[in-house]
């Protein structure tokens, strides 16, 4: 399942004193499969754009295409088009409402208007999805649970509706250090294992530079960069003219280079910087 965002522009309360440009003639191309990141500075326009991805959000001009179709077109249903397109907000504990945590997560495929024998075989998975015990957990109080079972909960309730992408709108956000490395790891193991097509939205260049396969950049607006992490991670000085940074490590590598050190600076992870260090100071290379 394949998304093209072509030419959009989003204007909020056009024709009016208050009229703001939140994106600008962005495209991009998300492919069956795709593992992206989304960064980009307070105001970018990120969250206007994810919510043009599964029809939250129309576009003021230009066209967002799933599967060949534009899913404005007469002939598309923009209900199922959210059933294959999931889009978990930021803070998506907010949103539970129910007295249990098996009425809530399904409360999608009710809506749906599944069967109930569909329904429960649906909360069952989505909670072991997410790594959460059906018999322990279904019966609790969503609001007795941590911050991060929360926060899996409301990502099991999107994952209920079994759809082809999940977006995930800065699902770290807010959670300790245990609980957002536990939904990064769920982040990862539902990419793998349920073959989806993740889109990750996040102020966090440690959390991006580990997981995403490809990285996008919002800027005033505009996408203005495309590319792995690697690419986009070289352009320190851009990011930093742009209000965002570079993971630590990356920017420790380029101190140590800056000081001397005959180290790459090509270098992503903490595992990357400690083989990178170890291998020269064995070569004397930080002699």
């Amino acid at each position: 399942m394949s998304i093209d965002v072509r030419n959009v522009t989003h204007i909020y309360m056009p024709n009016t004193p208050f009229e703001s440009i939140a994106i600008k003639d962005v495209n991009w191309t998300i492919n069956d499969g795709d593992f992206w990141g989304l960064i980009g500075h307070t105001g970018s326009g990120k969250s206007t754009l994810i919510q043009h991805l599964n029809g939250l959000l129309k576009p003021t001009s230009g066209e967002i295409i799933i599967d060949g179709k534009n899913i404005h077109s007469k002939e598309v249903s923009l209900k199922a088009i959210r059933q294959k397109v999931g889009l978990v907000f930021q803070y998506p504990e907010h949103q539970l409402f129910e007295e249990t945590v098996e009425q809530d997560v399904a409360f999608g495929p009710r809506n749906m208007g599944l069967p109930d024998e569909e329904i429960s075989k649906r909360v069952k998975e989505a909670l072991e999805l997410v790594g959460l015990p059906y018999e322990q957990i279904k019966d609790k109080s969503p609001f007795e649970l941590s911050g991060g079972q929360m926060r899996r909960v409301a990502i099991a309730g999107v994952l209920a509706m079994k759809p082809k992408i999940l977006i995930l709108d800065e699902p770290t956000a807010g959670l300790d250090p245990r609980g957002r490395d536990e939904i990064l790891e769920e982040i990862i193991n539902l990419k793998k294992n349920q073959n989806l097509t993740v889109i990750l939205v996040s102020h966090s260049m440690e959390d991006i530079a580990k997981i995403v396969d490809k990285l996008a950049v919002m800027y005033k607006g505009q996408m203005v960069s495309q590319g792995t992490p690697r690419e986009i991670f070289k352009d320190y000085q851009g990011l930093v003219e742009k209000g965002l940074g570079i993971p630590q490590v990356t920017e420790l590598m380029i101190k140590l280079k800056a000081k001397g050190k005959n180290v790459s600076t090509d270098i992503l992870t903490v595992e990357e910087a400690r083989e990178e260090i170890l291998k020269h100071i064995r070569g004397k290379g930080l002699a």
